[in-house]
């Protein structure tokens, strides 16, 4: 399964914002990707101003036309596309992305559960769950979940979604990536044994330097000495759009025989999670 990071600069607008992203999608499809996707809140380049009306303003909703378009376009593509959004919703909007299968179909929802609240994401309302969908990329399906940048730093986030079944997980992401979130990153791959790629907005994006991510999930192989890399891409900070194809035959046998995952858990004695 090829997925493109489509590690863009915002535009002006959301209809600039839809004609570059589209184009991005064009190329990816170009690239041979089964899956585009973006970086955190494309459709206002991850703008948040702290004015509840203009805040308001700036939302769009999940079935406007900003969001119609990328499902209309992952059908003429015949590809994946996960579109990213400020999203309408009351009280507060929602930090969210969208996922659509190669039919132009709305596979996931999903909006940030661990939202920013000590920053500018105080504005926003919280996502109710971590959800984990079936995406057919021809000739294979594929369970595929989501986390949204600080979703990352919590490790119940990529563990439900293990528990769920995904074995690839999308992370649209607007922040630094530094050498401790890509190492979060990495042993959210690891102590779950699935793909984790993550979207980052390119160097010249407030607060962001590029090097989006995918980490395979693979640790070691039966055949092979010693360990290896789990990150199959590293991206430079320029803007750009960069891929990496996950072996999901070798990541499914690498599940199969190995420990980590859901194998010697023993959720009996982990009580104290579930208080608040």
């Amino acid at each position: 399964m090829k997925i493109a990071l489509l590690q863009l600069l915002p535009e002006s607008g959301l209809e600039k914002q839809l004609q570059k992203g589209k184009a991005a999608c064009v190329k990816a499809k170009s690239m041979g990707a089964d899956i585009a996707l973006f970086p955190e809140m494309w459709s206002d380049g991850y703008y948040l101003p702290q004015d509840g009306d203009e805040l308001a303003a700036l939302a769009v909703g999940k079935d406007s036309g900003f969001v119609r378009a990328f499902g209309e376009l992952s059908k003429e593509l015949q590809m994946a596309i996960g579109i990213t959004l400020l999203e309408k919703n009351e009280p507060r909007p929602l930090n969210s992305l969208i996922l659509f299968d190669r039919h132009g179909k709305e596979r996931l929802h999903y909006s940030k559960v661990h939202t920013c609240a000590f920053d500018l994401e105080k504005v926003l309302e919280s996502g109710d769950e971590l959800y984990v969908t079936e995406l057919d990329i021809g000739g294979d399906i594929v369970k595929v979940g989501a986390m949204i940048c600080f979703d990352r730093e919590f490790p119940e986030s990529a563990r439900i979604l293990m528990l769920k079944g995904a074995e690839v997980v999308l992370a649209p992401n607007a922040c630094p990536m530094e050498i401790n979130r890509l190492s979060a990153l990495r042993t959210r791959a690891y102590e779950n044994m699935l793909a984790v790629a993550t979207c980052n907005y390119p160097k010249g994006q407030p607060d962001c330097n590029g090097r989006s991510t995918v980490f395979d999930g693979v640790a070691w192989l039966n055949n092979e000495p010693g360990v290896r890399d789990m990150c199959i891409l590293e991206a430079p900070e320029e803007e750009g759009i960069y891929s990496a194809e996950i072996d999901l035959d070798m990541l499914r046998g690498y599940r199969e025989h190995e420990v980590m995952g859901n194998k010697y858990r023993h959720p009996e004695r982990y009580g104290i999670l579930t208080k608040a």
